[in-house]
């Protein structure tokens, strides 16, 4: 088994405010710790991740979600000798921006922001952990390390626009500690791999429970098919809740696989040597193979078809969108009797945008009866 170990983020260049290190937990475990015992974790076991929080116990939350994404992270990364407790604090940490009501309701706050910086969920995941969570003396923020902030921050791989940057966190919040044009560390691309493959496959899950496909549709995507057809000796008609179980199973494996040696394979063609060759790269080590490039495009066709433009979908995000908007406006109209006026003296939209965005479905909702 090759070890990436010189690859990986041992050690950490410190936070933005100095902190004595922990005797027995290194830096980013104490990161994921902070993450976990944070509020806003909390709330996303009531945040939708397609089937909006009302709708039953069995469907995947956002909270669900990241934990399932961190497992996979840590499985990678722990196999190629990486930092696993970094590339778990990252998938921990990588949804703590998302509004209520999924991506239908980052849009509406997005449109009712759009005169005033926008929004966007993955750098709303720094402004919680970098100024809205209260919970120490000394600072604002949960004060992560810089590695962490780093690999959230690239998400969706190096920022070539800082504008975005500039308006929601700050520039100078960083404290000329981030270069942003590097690419994010091999954890980082693993965390954010990871959250496809996880969304991917249990939305497949979550689809054929909530009953908007079934298996004889899945199967019409060969990858499915072959996976279907290794089983089919064992399957018998009472079992095929439990096939639906294998086959993801087996997805994930396979996807897995692909990604870790074509990951090997990236390291060796690109001649990577050191943490320097991964941050120049301006294109990720960590990805998958043409094969399976081409089998998530088609699951991802597929989800989109039969599930996240089905009707009673759409419906629901359209009510979700509708709550937003109007819980902006008529908080924009009495902003004082929701948030507090030291909240609301620097920028009062983008306050509001921060109560909307921590708000859990439930809880939106129930506002959106009671004003």
């Amino acid at each position: 088994m090759n070890n990436y170990s010189n690859l990986a983020l041992s050690k950490s260049k410190g936070r933005i405010f100095k902190e004595p290190n922990s005797l027995y937990r290194t830096p980013f475990q104490r990161d994921r710790d902070r993450i976990i015992h944070s509020a806003s974790f909390r709330r996303l076991k009531h945040k939708t991740q397609v089937f909006v929080n009302t709708e039953g116990d069995h469907y995947r939350t956002r909270i669900t979600h990241s934990i399932e994404v961190a497992q996979i992270a840590r499985s990678i990364a722990k196999h190629l000798g990486l930092n696993d407790d970094l590339a778990e604090t990252l998938s921990l940490a990588h949804d703590l921006g998302h509004t209520p009501f999924g991506h239908a309701g980052e849009d509406a706050l997005n449109e009712c922001m759009s005169n005033f910086g926008g929004f966007d969920h993955n750098l709303q995941t720094l402004r919680i952990i970098m100024f809205l969570e209260h919970k120490y003396l000394k600072f604002k923020g949960l004060n992560l390390t810089l590695e962490t902030l780093d690999g959230l921050l690239k998400h969706n791989g190096p920022i070539k626009d800082l504008s975005t940057v500039k308006r929601l966190i700050g520039l100078k919040s960083f404290n000329n500690k981030i270069n942003f044009n590097n690419s994010g560390s091999l954890e980082a691309q693993i965390s954010a791999i990871s959250d496809d493959i996880a969304y991917n496959n249990h939305d497949i899950q979550d689809g054929i429970r909530a009953k908007m496909f079934n298996l004889n549709d899945l199967i019409e995507i060969n990858f499915f098919k072959d996976i279907y057809k290794s089983h089919k000796q064992q399957i018998k008609n009472n079992n095929k809740d439990i096939l639906i179980y294998q086959i993801i199973r087996d997805s994930i494996d396979l996807m897995v696989r692909d990604l870790i040696k074509n990951t090997k394979n990236n390291l060796k063609i690109y001649k990577i040597k050191s943490l320097t060759n991964v941050y120049q790269l301006n294109e990720p080590m960590v990805c998958f193979s043409s094969k399976f490039l081409h089998i998530e495009k088609e699951v991802r066709f597929f989800l989109r078809n039969k599930m996240y433009n089905n009707k009673k979908v759409l419906l629901k995000n359209n009510q979700g969108k509708k709550i937003v908007n109007k819980l902006f406006y008529k908080i924009k109209s009495k902003p004082k009797k929701f948030i507090t006026e030291d909240q609301l003296k620097n920028d009062a939209n983008r306050a509001i945008a921060d109560f909307i965005s921590g708000m859990t479905d439930r809880y939106a909702i129930n506002l959106n009866k009671s004003i």
